[in-house]
Parts: C-alpha cells; structure tokens; sequence
C-alpha cells in the first residue's frame, strides 16, 4: 500500500475512533453573562444554577461564563455593550439602552409585595414590557427582584418627610428614582455602585435608597447607621440578551436557554423572601438602627412623579401598570 493509500486510510480510522468515542465535533458555544452585583449574592448564585442547567440539558454544547463585580463594567455599560453584541447576557436596573418606559415598574409606592410584582409581570403588563425589547436587538429573558428599595442615613432615622430635607441620597441612574428622592426632599446623587461604599464611607453623601441585599452584599452597613424601611420603590433587576446571539443558536439550544432563564426565575422568586427576613435580623445583630415608617405621608407627596413620568412614557402605559398593582 502507497504512503499516501496508508495515511488516508489512518485517517479515516482516526475520525472513526474520534466518532465512537463521542466527542463533540466543535468547540461549544460560550455566552458571556455579566452582572454587578457580588460573588457572595443571591444573583450570583442565580446565574450559577443558570450555567448548570444550560451546560446539562445543551449537554455541552452550550457553556456559560459569568463576570460579577462589575467585572465588565457597571449596568449601564453592560446594557449598552450587550446592544452592540460585545457581551451576549446582562442583568440590572439600568436599563435606558433598551427603552427608558421599562423604568415604570419603579414608580414610587406602585406595589405593596413581592407576590404582587411577580402577578402583574407575569400578566399583560409582563408581555408589553417584553415586548419594547426585540425593536432595538434585545430579548428580555426575566424579570428578577432587584427588590424593595429603603432609605439609609448617618445623621438619624427617617421617620417623616421633614429627615429627607436636604439629605445627600446616593441613588442609581434611574430617572424615576432620582426624580421621586427630589419630590421627598432630599438631593440625590447618581453614583455608580462600585463607588458606592467609599461615598458613604467618607460623607460624600449623607445616605443612599438601597434595596436590601445591596445594602448587605456590598456591605454599606459597615458605613452606616440607620436603616428605615419604607419599600417606597419596587426595582426589576431586568435580565436580557443580545437578540441575534439568541437567534443564532440552535433552536432546540435556544429553547433550553430560554427554559432555564424561566426555571431560575421561579427559583429566584421563592428565595428572596426568606432572605430578606435574615438581612433584617442580621442587619440588626451588626448594630444598625432599624425602623418602620409610616409611609402615608410620602406617598401623599409623589404626585408630580407620576405626572412626570405618564408624559414620559405614556399615560396610558402608566395607567395600566397602575392599575394591575391595585
């Protein structure tokens, strides 16, 4: 037999072998998720059993990287590089890149518990948010709690509007927020998350509106002393994809994505309660000052807000959501 007869026919064995054996014929796929919330949280944990249902049930063929920390930037970044494809998957509140009406759902004093945020995303209201997504290359895959957002302070509890007068509040760059701190008083700051404990920490600001994980997982109650509870906003930490990087999967690989973005939701959804039940209690254990607050005179001031904001994202779009909420 020729050298060449000898080498075609090894060959051919060899991918015969490789064939037998089982081994993907290609590299798998790698999306890359990115999220600024810390190793230590109940996001992170999310995105891990994320990864572990897609690698099981694409068996392999798709593979899931995630970057916490802020590791690929704040949310904003993130939710603009997710548009242009740079990264494949995010998760957080800002949100402006994809449509600035996905902002409603932080309307102040709009839901009164978990278990009504999670019927109104899941009805109607769920699919017209969904569906501001596609137009502008990007799929909504979830709508995971950020959370009930409070108010922090060094100088003293917050108990009626008069102890927001002229607070320095550390808010996120969400326009609802912003705007609803100003209406009750005080003066927001818009400071990235990462930079938020050294803000605290060296009286930059006076106090912040952290959702109660937040205030735990990155520590903030290491720099501050009172914690009045208020659930005054409700916050999406919206998760979503690059659109065509979706599309370009295997349909039946697309499917499995999308079902375990859905069953980690589900499992997202009934560990959050329990969790902020310990926050509390260990917040108290470290020393920090917790108190309720009698919401009614908050809520009497945020009027302009919502008239604010049903010209900005349409009367209509904030007279529905309003009205599932109710």
């Amino acid at each position: 037999m020729s050298i060449t007869r000898r080498n075609f026919v090894a060959g051919s064995a060899a991918v015969s072998a490789l064939a037998l054996t089982g081994l993907p014929a290609r590299a798998a796929t790698t999306l890359r998720v990115a999220h600024s919330s810390p190793d230590s949280s109940l996001i992170q944990q999310a995105m891990l059993k994320f990864k572990e249902e897609v690698e099981a049930t694409t068996e392999g063929r798709i593979s899931v990287t995630i970057f916490a920390n802020g590791l690929l930037g704040d949310e904003g970044p993130v939710n603009e590089a997710v548009g242009d494809g740079s990264i494949d998957m995010g998760l957080g509140g800002v949100v402006d890149a994809i449509d600035p009406r996905l902002n409603v759902v932080s309307l102040p004093f709009l839901f009164e518990s978990f278990d009504k945020v999670h019927a109104v995303l899941d009805g109607p209201v769920g699919e017209e948010l969904k569906a501001m997504a596609p137009a502008r290359g990007y799929e909504i895959l979830g709508f995971l709690d950020s959370g009930f957002r409070s108010f922090t302070s060094n100088k003293a509890p917050i108990t009626t509007p008069a102890d927001m007068a002229g607070l320095k509040m550390r808010c996120p760059p969400i326009p609802v927020i912003i705007e609803t701190v100003k209406v009750l008083g005080a003066l927001p700051q818009s400071i990235p998350y990462g930079e938020v404990y050294t803000s605290l920490q060296s009286g930059v600001v006076d106090g912040a509106e952290p959702e109660l994980r937040d205030f735990y997982d990155a520590k903030w109650y290491e720099v501050q002393k009172y914690l009045s509870l208020s659930n005054y906003v409700w916050t999406a930490n919206y998760w979503y994809a690059n659109k065509d990087r979706l599309d370009g999967l295997d349909p039946a690989d697309r499917a499995a994505v999308v079902a375990a973005a859905a069953n980690t939701q589900t499992w997202y959804r009934g560990a959050i309660k329990q969790v902020y039940t310990e926050i509390i209690d260990t917040l108290k254990t470290a020393g920090v000052t917790v108190n309720d607050m009698d919401v009614a005179p908050f809520k009497e001031m945020v009027g302009p807000v919502y008239e604010t904001f049903s010209a900005e994202y349409g009367a209509d779009l904030v007279s529905a959501i309003r009205k599932a909420a109710a």
